[in-house]
């Protein structure tokens, strides 16, 4: 089965609301603005053209993974790092929901992902998770990833390990 990534839309709404409420249980922020929907697809947009930009945003693309015309989970990708994104955030964030799990897309996702920041120019792309996220950790490691050190999260909360991935390889 293909995954695929693309922008949301209105008939996302309901799905994707509820693997918020899902994700929220388990502390991740699958949609990342509030508000009425075509708010939060505005700001979406926005945030692709990298216009209107609120204070510490950077450029980044919110994608939902598809297969099948299903909707399994999500993705950022963050154009370009913030001194906070270098330590905790990376370039990527993404999330599968709960039912969609064990079933390769969390590493579909990520893969595209940098393909995706590789047609942008980035070459070393940045990918966090939790210390004691042991399934996120081989994901990004399936995926290329080289652990550079694990650090403590400013404010507390478990420690962060980040991976570097060549995005252009050759």
């Amino acid at each position: 089965m293909t995954l695929r990534l693309r922008p949301p839309t209105a008939e996302d709404e309901a799905t994707l609301r509820a693997m918020h409420e899902q994700l929220a249980r388990e502390d991740f922020e699958f949609l990342l603005a509030d508000g009425p929907w075509p708010h939060v697809l505005a700001q979406v947009e926005r945030e692709s053209r990298g216009v209107g930009l609120p204070e510490g945003r950077v450029p980044a693309d919110f994608l939902v993974a598809e297969v099948e015309g299903e909707p399994v989970g999500r993705v950022s990708v963050r154009h370009r790092l913030t001194p906070f994104l270098e330590e905790v955030g990376g370039h990527v964030g993404y999330a599968v929901a709960p039912q969609f799990r064990r079933q390769g897309y969390g590493s579909q996702i990520l893969a595209q992902a940098v393909r995706r920041l590789a047609a942008l120019g980035v070459d070393r792309v940045l990918v966090t998770c939790d210390d004691d996220n042991e399934a996120s950790a081989r994901t990004i490691e399936r995926c290329g990833g080289v652990l550079e050190d694990v650090r403590p999260q400013p404010g507390g909360g478990p420690p962060k390990r980040r991976y570097w991935i060549q995005a252009h390889q050759g």
